[in-house]
Parts: C-alpha cells; sequence; structure tokens
C-alpha cells in the first residue's frame, strides 16, 4: 500500500478505536459509529470536518506538520505511532530536517499545566501545542495561520497580542533570537521549511535582514522578560527554556508568587477559561 493509502487507513483505525469517554466528550446511547465520528475528530484536531474526510479517503495525503501533531495529541497516539504518522505525511527527521514530533509526555505536560503559561516550539521556533493560559498571555495562536506560528516571525513582524522585552537592551533580545535560529540553520541544512522562514523574515523584517547579516551565532536560553499585554499591562516574568534530547524547546513563563504579575497572570488565565468554555478547542489548526 502506497502512503497515501495507508496514511487514510490508519487514520480510520486511529479514529474508530477511540471512544468518546476516552476523548472527554459527552457520550450518546444512540451512536452507530465505532469510536469517534470525524467531524469529533476534527473538532479536537482544530481542522475542517472535510479535511478529514479528505484524508481518510486519499484526497489529501500530505498535512503539515502542525496539523499531524494536532491530529496526534487529538487521537491519543503513542510515540511510536506518531513517528509513523509523520513518516506518512512526509516528514520523517532525515536528511537534516528537524524534529517536530510532540511526545506523549510532553502533551501530557502540556494538558496539565494549569497556572503557568506553557508551549512547546520545535528548532525554528514554530510553535506546536500550547496551553490556555499561553494564549490568554501570547495572544489566541489559534487564530493564525500556520506560516504565522513562529515566534521570531510573531516578534519582527508584530504579529502578536503582547510584545517582548529582555532584561538588557532590545538588540541582545533580537539577537539572541536570530542567533539561535542561524544556529538551527546550521543543524538543519535540509529542512525546506526552515529556509522559507528565513526568506520570508529576511523580506518582511529589515531589523532581522540586519541581525542575519551579521552571521551571528546564538542560543535563546532562559531569561527574565517583560511581557507588555494589551489587556492586563506589563508582566515582569521568568522564561525558562527546557530543550528536549530531540531538539523541542518547551517554554514556561513564571511570576515572584504574591506579585503583582502573579495577580495578572490569574487574571488571565480565568480570561483563558472563559475562551475556553467559548471555543472548546484550544489547539486549533488549519490545513494549508
Amino acid at each position: 500500500m502506497n502512503a497515501p493509502g495507508e496514511l487514510a487507513v490508519m487514520l480510520r483505525v486511529w479514529r474508530e478505536r477511540l471512544t468518546p469517554q476516552m476523548a472527554g466528550l459527552a457520550a450518546q446511547s444512540n451512536r452507530r459509529t465505532k469510536g469517534l465520528r470525524r467531524e469529533e475528530l476534527a473538532v479536537l484536531a482544530g481542522v475542517s470536518g472535510d479535511y478529514i474526510v479528505r484524508l481518510e479517503q486519499g484526497r489529501s495525503y500530505a498535512p503539515s506538520s502542525q496539523v499531524c501533531v494536532a491530529i496526534a495529541q487529538a487521537l491519543q497516539l503513542s510515540d511510536t505511532e506518531q513517528e509513523y504518522l509523520f513518516r506518512l505525511a512526509g516528514h520523517a527527521v532525515d536528511g537534516g530536517r528537524l524534529n517536530r514530533m510532540v511526545p506523549a509526555s510532553i502533551r501530557r505536560l502540556v494538558d496539565r499545566t494549569t497556572e503557568r503559561p506553557v508551549a512547546v516550539f520545535d528548532a525554528m521556533w514554530n510553535l506546536l501545542t500550547w496551553n490556555p493560559l499561553w494564549a490568554a498571555l501570547m495572544g489566541d495562536p489559534s487564530s493564525l495561520r500556520e506560516a504565522e506560528r513562529n515566534l521570531l516571525w510573531m516578534h519582527f513582524t508584530g504579529a502578536s497580542d503582547c510584545h517582548l522585552y529582555g532584561p538588557g537592551s532590545a538588540d541582545d533580545l533580537d539577537a539572541s533570537l536570530v542567533g539561535d535560529l542561524r544556529r538551527s540553520a546550521g543543524r538543519y541544512p535540509g529542512d525546506s521549511q526552515l529556509r522559507g522562514l528565513v526568506a520570508r523574515l529576511d523580506e518582511a523584517s529589515p531589523r532581522f535582514h540586519e541581525l542575519w547579516l551579521r552571521h551571528e551565532i546564538n542560543e535563546h536560553g532562559p531569561t527574565i522578560k517583560r511581557v507588555v499585554h494589551s489587556e492586563v499591562g506589563a508582566l515582569d516574568l521568568d522564561c525558562d527554556i527546557l530543550t528536549t534530547q530531540k531538539d523541542l524547546r518547551i517554554m514556561m513563563y513564571t511570576a515572584e508568587p504574591g506579585s503583582e504579575s502573579d495577580s495578572k497572570l490569574a487574571l488571565l488565565g480565568a480570561i483563558g477559561i472563559q475562551n475556553m468554555m467559548a471555543a472548546p478547542n484550544h489547539r486549533g489548526v488549519s490545513p494549508q
């Protein structure tokens, strides 16, 4: 069986083995469908129902890496199954391409972290998954196209609901982001998405263009950041970044207990819960 046909079969198998109760959905006594319905999977993964139909019929066969992450999380795939999904979709990690698979253990970490904003990025700072408080602090990523869900793109083009400032000069923060991206470009020379991001940033941002020409290698690591949010104002937060063995970056913001920033995070948490009630899926992604 070819990859598109195998992808279609495996999506049906994985969908049909997952009950609504396992997915956190209300059970209905008159269900005829074995496992999840296609439209239920679509809601959980944040894609259109028609797109799931096309995937299962073999009419679409190259979902993006971010769509694969969302589907894997919705279907509760194991790490081995997620790796197989990525391979069928053409995202195997070889030939100098970076890893975009989010292990099940990290997905659980994000889901169960409710009091701190946390998100997972790949090595070119594409946003892969996040929790509701991250969306409340940084702006809901589900409203952005996949190509815009990148930390550098949001920072250098202003496509975010808040603004970041490092402890030093603005130049220091900008340089650390660009230097980190150049470091990844050297490690993953065969990744076409990374090359495409550099080209888009170079065209869209004179500031990025200037810094890229410096050819500096850097690492965007843990630091203290001031986040200026449109609704609650400025928050001074510790930004911790954990890097996994496969070069994923787990970013988490925390505030000093009892501080004004801590109170503002709690307020944003309440806003995030309200948004979750209005739109249950907080990892919406749109196929490109």
